[in-house]
């Protein structure tokens, strides 16, 4: 099968109202910006999304924030988007805080078929009200359950033809983990390689988890993203 698609709104044939969706990136870094742009024209609703952060003020997912496309989060770290905060308190946004550790494990568990994991993490705090506690060793846990998608939308830096991807340094941060938590993977990268070109060492997520790839022509610089 041809994983390659022509357009990233093409790639996006598979969402539809009410998908979990996981998106990668840390603040805008890995952030696959192409498709998060096509998603913009897709006529979708309800969604619920699993992402470090919602981008910034109008970049990234803050611009489908903007357009009310996403009824729940579910992340770690949103203040670098002051519109997340508003329609929080409008009542326009549900939100579930998860520590980026937890957040990373929860979907590592989900790509691996395990249902949850106990953390000492946020024990004793607000995080943990509601979920179940347990002593293992003379020490708290809570139970967090595992976090997966209907789809997943990743950066990567290379592919080969048949969707081996590898990543460019710190852009590796949840792409790889959402890569296995979803049950369709779209997989945004700046260069698309012969079947062989890859050394086995170098590939990060096998072909066998990502459905579909796009070029990227939306970049992040020092002066914001740019079109190529």
């Amino acid at each position: 099968m041809n994983k390659i698609k022509s357009s990233a709104i093409e790639a996006l044939d598979t969402l539809k109202d009410g998908d979990t969706l996981l998106v990668g990136g840390f603040g805008l870094i890995g952030a696959p910006l192409t498709i998060i742009d096509a998603l913009k024209e897709k006529e979708v609703r309800n969604l619920t999304v699993v992402s470090n952060n919602l981008g910034e003020s109008g970049k990234g997912l803050g611009l489908i924030l903007n357009q009310n496309k996403i009824k729940k989060v579910i992340g770690s770290y949103f203040t670098s988007n002051r519109d997340v905060g508003v329609k929080y308190q409008k009542g326009e946004l549900a939100i579930q805080l998860l520590p980026q550790g937890t957040m990373a494990e929860a979907l590592r568990a989900g790509g691996a078929g395990i249902g949850g994991f106990y953390t000492k993490t946020a024990v004793g705090t607000k995080l943990a009200e509601g979920k179940e506690q347990r002593v293992l060793d003379n020490e708290t846990y809570i139970f967090e359950q595992s976090i997966k998608g209907d789809v997943a939308l990743i950066r990567a830096h290379k592919a080969d033809e048949l969707g081996n991807l590898t990543y460019y340094k710190t852009a590796r941060n949840f792409n790889p983990l959402m890569a296995t938590a979803a049950k369709f993977v779209i997989a945004e990268v700046d260069e698309i390689v012969p079947v062989g070109s890859l050394s086995p060492e170098e590939i990060i997520t096998p072909h066998l988890f990502v459905d579909v790839i796009i070029i990227a022509n939306k970049i992040l610089t020092k002066e914001g993203v740019k079109s190529l």
